[in-house]
């Protein structure tokens, strides 16, 4: 059956976003929490006992190290009982392809922001329509394990800002420019989807977006 709630929690503060030229220096996937991200983990996982209290959980989580951490640190807070788990590849960061040195990446930064991070393809790296497909995937894979009758009551992703907001994007069928404008949730924020009588999920979650115009906008109009 249908878990209560899905929950969506981008990782801790990692090492990245406190000197975002790491991705240049040592493998994206290795990348760890710090000792404020591990806290930040350990808060929300005191959250999410609070919001789910006895319920039990199902947790997919993103290989990368910094989501690793954050999973563990989170569990931490929670009676080993009360969950289960699985990694789940598809859940992982976008492809940043082979960053030679910092130019790169703030190449790749400008323009990405120029072009719009749905579109724009990361030189050896994926697009944002890249990881779409692998959420898409993933939400079918997710759907089939519902059915299970023994299925948890919560079902929580552990994973990262764009994976996130790519996942709202496909099942609320937000727009290309609804994508581009929303905000990243902050590190260990609770992104909280709850299952209404009519079988869908509603999002108890504010989307913050950005007022920067769009470069490149074209919605569609009906006559």
């Amino acid at each position: 059956m249908k878990p209560k709630r899905i929950i969506l929690i981008r990782h801790g503060e990692s090492a990245a976003n406190v000197d975002r030229y790491l991705f240049g220096q040592i493998p994206d996937y290795t990348i760890e929490l710090t000792d404020r991200g591990k806290e930040q983990a350990r808060q929300a996982g005191r959250r999410l006992r609070d919001l789910v209290e006895d319920e039990s959980l199902y947790f997919y989580v993103s290989p990368f190290w910094r989501t690793r951490s954050t999973f563990e640190n989170i569990v931490s807070e929670i009676p080993r009982s009360q969950f289960k788990y699985s990694e789940e590849p598809r859940l992982r960061e976008q492809e940043w392809g082979y960053l030679r040195c910092n130019e790169d990446f703030d190449n790749i930064c400008r323009e990405r922001r120029e072009y719009g991070a749905f579109y724009y393809r990361i030189p050896g790296g994926e697009s944002g329509t890249d990881v779409y497909d692998r959420v898409n995937d993933l939400l079918g894979s997710m759907y089939r394990d519902f059915k299970k009758d023994d299925y948890p009551e919560n079902c929580v992703l552990v994973t990262h800002s764009l994976t996130i907001r790519l996942f709202l994007m496909r099942y609320y069928h937000l727009t290309v420019e609804e994508f581009e404008q929303m905000l990243s949730p902050e590190n260990c924020e609770l992104v909280i989807m709850s299952l209404q009588e009519d079988g869908k999920y509603k999002l108890d979650y504010e989307i913050r977006t950005t007022n920067t115009p769009l470069r490149y906008s074209r919605p569609i109009t009906l006559p």
